[in-house]
């Protein structure tokens, strides 16, 4: 149906499924909607309940505990779920919790300096909280992903994120939904010990969930130090693009009026010499963000507020990095490569967390920006020639798949697009190798890594369910003794 007659449609029936479908002149919106035994539609207000809520246990006085140390998806999923089964978990986060984050953060948007401890990436909700809130996972083997939606929702989301099929949160309104959790969990008896950063497991006498997050490079020090078995994994590395809205708009959706649909967004990907060059985290409406979490490196990422309603829309471009394409046998090489271009990206940008920039299609024909455009990007922007600095195996190739991405969306490599350095934390260099089955460290036992900074995960909601997981299988473990 069209995108006004399926706006209608969502106000009247309990609508189980929603997609846009923009692959023709004609954009149509698919609708799937709940029946009764007659097969009529089900009104949005029926008394049916949408799914079977949680019953938290009380774990004030429980004999079982669970050690999480991280504040993230995973880890706060994960300490849900401890509680459905009355065990006590015990969270350990090295940021502050999200309303004092929320200080430090802006903060960092006015390029008044980096709190190392509380950022982007460290601080209750992890990554994601102020970076978008997208719930979406291609993976559809993990688990009860649903789950995780209902979850969500039962904390506060709209119903929308039970049916569409890319939902989105925001990150004006994550902070509440993870605010909602944090009182659940203590209100059961759990606890959570905030600026608190482990320097070591070995103090620690029952089962840990390690939830640490992509970017805790500190703590993957530790880890090997203390001779947790790790591996280097295939990761991704590369630029953030900017684009007006409006003309995103007109080449995804043929049109100029998104009233029904909301800001378009694209999904992108090509191969060039071997490897995957492809968009990542695309945030429509949205703004970039500096998301560096160590002094002396430029870092960004994108998100958008619930509305999408900014004029830009960004996303990460990268360029897939496999384990052989970095020398050497350490573990951590792909962490510290990360690292080395991090601090080159700081290098060739402006004081602080100014980042270095280059228009579009100067970048692919390799030539100065002269001048830069408008820029969502609030610690500031200035002119590199990220075509020069770049190492080639990822410059070289981005160049290439953006003629490949015009040749699709002719107009979409254009000089009125910027793009910003580095996107770096797209997922974790390192993988913590852990049991298939018992999900248990191969080295350390009852130690369960999980998430993203374990390298079994690549956002919020899978991140989530690897949570629930561990949870799941520490618990059944627990309570067969």
């Amino acid at each position: 149906m069209n995108p006004r007659e399926a706006h209608e449609a969502e106000q009247q029936w309990r609508v189980v499924k929603r997609s846009v479908d923009a692959r023709q002149r004609e954009l149509k919106v698919h609708l799937t909607v709940l029946t009764d035994d007659e097969g009529k539609p089900v009104a949005k207000d029926a008394p049916i309940p949408l799914y079977e809520p949680p019953v938290f246990q009380d774990v004030h006085k429980a004999k079982r505990s669970v050690v999480i140390i991280g504040c993230g998806p995973a880890g706060l999923f994960a300490a849900l779920t401890l509680l459905e089964h009355g065990i006590k978990p015990i969270i350990y986060e090295r940021g502050k919790e999200v309303s004092e984050r929320k200080k430090d953060i802006a903060l960092l948007n006015r390029n008044e300096g980096l709190n190392p401890e509380s950022n982007y990436c460290f601080g209750e909700g992890g990554a994601g909280t102020f970076s978008d809130g997208k719930l979406f996972s291609r993976s559809k083997k993990r688990g009860n992903m649903q789950r995780v939606m209902e979850l969500f929702h039962y904390f506060g989301t709209p119903d929308t994120v039970l049916y569409e099929a890319h939902a989105h949160i925001g990150s004006d309104k994550l902070p509440s939904i993870i605010k909602k959790m944090r009182e659940c969990i203590l209100a059961h008896g759990g606890e959570i010990h905030f600026e608190t950063k482990i320097e070591s497991l070995k103090e620690f006498k029952m089962p840990v969930i390690l939830a640490i997050g992509h970017s805790a490079h500190d703590t993957y020090r530790m880890l090997t130090a203390e001779g947790v078995a790790m591996e280097t994994k295939g990761f991704a590395m590369g630029v953030r693009l900017e684009h007006p809205q409006a003309l995103i708009n007109r080449l995804m959706y043929h049109s100029d009026n998104v009233e029904y649909v909301g800001n378009a967004s694209y999904s992108l990907v090509t191969q060039v010499d071997g490897r995957g060059v492809y968009s990542f985290c695309m945030c429509p409406g949205g703004h970039i963000v500096p998301a560096g979490s160590e002094p002396g490196s430029c870092v960004v990422n994108g998100m958008s507020a619930s509305h999408r309603n900014s004029p830009y829309a960004n996303s990460g471009m990268v360029v897939q990095i496999n384990p052989e394409d970095i020398a050497g046998e350490d573990p951590l090489r792909g962490l510290e490569y990360q690292e080395e271009l991090e601090r080159l990206a700081f290098e060739h940008g402006g004081p602080q967390a100014q980042a270095p920039t280059q228009r579009m299609r100067d970048f692919v024909e390799g030539r100065a920006s002269s001048d830069l455009p408008a820029c969502s990007y609030l610690p500031g922007i200035v002119s590199s020639r990220l075509d020069q600095w770049l190492p080639a195996h990822i410059g070289k190739r981005l160049q290439q798949g953006f003629r490949d991405f015009d040749r699709k969306y002719p107009g979409i490599l254009t000089n009125d697009a910027v793009l910003l350095g580095v996107e770096s934390r797209s997922s974790s260099a390192v993988r913590i190798v852990r049991d298939a089955t018992t999900l248990q460290s191969i080295s350390t036992p009852n130690l369960y890594p999980c998430g993203e900074g374990a390298g079994y995960a690549g956002g919020i909601t899978s991140s989530a369910l690897d949570g629930i997981n561990a949870a799941l299988q520490i618990s059944k473990e627990l309570l067969s003794e």
